[in-house]
């Protein structure tokens, strides 16, 4: 599921796309129409998608989508179907690209809709603090309390029994029930998407949104970045302690509890039963198993199986860890 706060500007005549990423070729039906750009996994034959690392080879072998936007040496991965769109630079041609069917999701500013939550039709249902302020588009179910000076920000929908903190930023979320947000946090906000363009930097539109799963706590001063092209997704009975940062994209497990201080760097995949220690580190685009333990302050750059134990940095099996610092 993509972002459903963000309105999609297509379809799109391919041709109109080629010319907007410096594509020149006679080999493509120009009049070919494109409804969406997607990732590899949920694209179909209407979308356009990309691919440009090898970590996605097996997905992309799978596409559906008509057209990827890739390199050169990664475009024989593609199925026969699936045009490939050999670009110097694919993040910045994707960029432009979500850019064309997404414009509203570029820009991240406050949000001037808000008024005062005693100020609209929620004031005798929820329980808050003062000064708490309701953007458009927000839902907000039975038995929740906000607190002082918080923000719910416009395109959020919290399921019952919630309780969001004080001075807490909420956008762009989808909050099941049984919750627990506490103080200081942002939830929902762009990640840190940025690519080179000449003399500056382009910013990659987000597209998904935060989905935090029942029965889950966020601790305070954490943020959770909303996700670029997928979802940034918490599982249900998931702890996070204080501090803690997930970028755009992270997938994490149920029942799964990470202790102060840790981040969690793109499109990172975490699993379920999973306990991470305090300040440690996990890199962008690596996936951790199920039922895995890592020790704090270790940095973890590659992919963990299920059922391990690591420390250290880079994390390695728990027990060389020790024999190497005795």
């Amino acid at each position: 599921m993509s972002n459903p706060f963000f309105k999609n500007y297509g379809p799109f005549l391919i041709s109109d796309i080629l010319k907007l990423i410096n594509f020149e070729t006679d080999n493509v039906k120009k009049d070919v129409e494109l409804k969406d750009i997607k990732d590899l996994y949920s694209s179909n034959n209407t979308d356009i998608t990309f691919f440009h690392s090898k970590k996605y080879s097996e997905i992309a072998k799978n596409t559906k989508a008509s057209f990827c936007i890739t390199t050169d040496s990664l475009k024989k991965e593609l199925p026969t179907p699936c045009v490939p769109l050999v670009v110097e630079n694919v993040l910045l041609s994707v960029s432009k690209v979500t850019s064309m069917f997404y414009p509203d999701a570029i820009n991240d500013d406050f949000d001037e809709s808000v008024i005062y939550l005693n100020e609209t039709d929620l004031k005798d249902k929820v329980i808050h603090g003062k000064n708490v302020l309701i953007g458009k588009n927000v839902s907000i179910g039975k038995n929740c309390k906000i607190g002082h000076n918080t923000i719910i920000e416009k395109n959020v929908s919290i399921g019952d029994n919630c309780s969001i903190g004080s001075n807490t930023i909420i956008r762009n979320s989808i909050i099941s029930n049984n919750v627990r947000i506490l103080d200081n946090c942002v939830v929902g906000k762009h990640g840190f998407g940025f690519f080179p363009d000449k003399i500056k930097n382009l910013r990659y539109p987000h597209i998904g949104v935060v989905i935090i799963e029942e029965n889950c706590e966020i601790g305070c001063g954490s943020t959770i970045d909303r996700g670029s092209m997928s979802n940034t997704v918490i599982g249900k009975n998931t702890y996070l302690d204080n501090q803690i940062h997930i970028a755009h994209n992270v997938k994490i497990g149920e029942n799964s509890i990470i202790a102060g201080q840790v981040g969690v760097a793109g499109s990172s995949i975490i699993g379920s039963n999973v306990r991470i220690g305090g300040q440690a580190g996990i890199s962008g685009h690596i996936k951790v198993g199920n039922n895995v333990e890592i020790g704090g302050g270790s940095g973890v750059i590659k992919n963990i199986p299920d059922n391990t134990k690591v420390m250290g940095y880079p994390a390695k099996n728990i027990r060389e860890f020790l024999r190497d610092n005795k």
